[in-house]
């Protein structure tokens, strides 16, 4: 979708790369085709690892954050406008040339682009495939230092970060896990999708634990986990769950796995963490799991674990406890 607006414009629409210095591409699907943009001077920037992972593997530089100059940015818009809004002010901080913005209409691109009209130059936007491309040149950053955003501390007491999930307040259903887990779970627990460690902070009171292992593909939240997580039992990894693979196995799973993939629900991943947390406990393991009453996760659970039972009485979740977990045979 970025490629055909990208190429509208950069072919009689008036947009042009400096001839030299690095371009940021900030948070691009991992599908997209940048067409067009010098694929020695690009660097990708990303903290979601399995998109970070996509585009290593096709070659690309990549970076978790913008860091030092650059004579271009191009900003692919993601669905919180904050988030938004602090990935664009972070990228007219950091170059020297033209800002170029790209996001779907489902993403609030007309939104942005109405904001960015009040504080700079703006140029007439392409339109196609349901959203717009435009850009900026020689914008003044100070005009956007409002729309500055990372990790920080909330009035709630923890520290968050603009597209964090649950960046406001804690989530319902972590709280409903939270309050079930018991009181023995063993000595090395993992929780897998961590977040910013609501739940690594939970678990951490428990008497017989000795190792947290917090587990997260987003690198800001688990930048906020560390601020928030400050317990010497705790190990942070910056990885796919689905794919973590630790030295020793697990006494204990704890998860609230994610279930969209961009704006579709996607149970396919949360049923790949029930997987996950099978292949990473001990033969006597037990993992503890919260989910929305509507996904469909009791099938996978009962290939992976001989027992599975379900509790709690919230008409929003379920809780699912689980254990045993079935080793495929060779």
């Amino acid at each position: 979708m970025i490629d055909a607006r990208l190429q509208l414009a950069l072919k009689g629409g008036g947009l042009a790369w400096p001839n030299e210095g690095r371009i940021a591409v900030v948070q691009p699907r991992a599908d997209a085709i940048l067409s067009g943009v010098p694929i020695d001077r690009i660097e990708i920037i990303e903290g979601f690892r399995p998109t970070y992972d996509a585009w290593t593997a096709r070659g690309y530089r990549c970076s978790v954050q913008l860091e030092g100059r650059y004579s271009a940015a191009l900003v692919c818009l993601p669905r919180a406008k904050s988030e938004a809004r602090a990935l664009i002010a972070s990228a007219m901080s950091r170059t020297d040339g033209p800002i170029v913005v790209d996001g779907q209409k489902t993403d609030g691109v007309d939104s942005i682009l109405k904001d960015l009209r009040k504080r700079a130059g703006v140029s007439n936007p392409i339109s196609k495939a349901h959203g717009k491309l435009f850009w900026t040149a020689n914008p003044e950053p100070e005009a956007f230092r409002d729309w500055e955003a990372g990790p920080a501390l909330t009035t709630g007491g923890f520290w968050t970060a603009p597209g964090v999930f649950s960046a406001d307040a804690v989530d319902p259903a972590s709280a409903l896990l939270a309050s079930a887990l018991p009181e023995d779970m063993g000595k090395r627990v993992a929780d897998l999708g961590a977040g910013w460690g609501y739940l690594s902070a939970h678990i951490l009171t428990r008497p017989t634990v000795e190792h947290v292992h917090l587990v997260e593909a987003g690198h800001i939240a688990l930048e906020c986990a560390r601020h928030n997580v400050t317990d010497a039992r705790a190990s942070f990894h910056w990885e796919d769950a689905t794919h973590w693979a630790p030295e020793t196995k697990m006494d204990t799973v704890v998860m609230n796995p994610p279930f969209h993939t961009g704006r579709a629900a996607d149970p396919a991943l949360g049923q790949a963490f029930v997987q996950s947390a099978a292949r990473l406990l001990h033969p006597r393991g037990h993992l503890w799991m919260v989910a929305n009453r509507h996904l469909p996760y009791e099938t996978t659970l009962q290939k992976c674990f001989a027992q599975v039972t379900e509790s709690g009485a919230d008409t929003r979740f379920k809780l699912f406890h689980a254990s045993r977990p079935l080793r495929k045979r060779t």
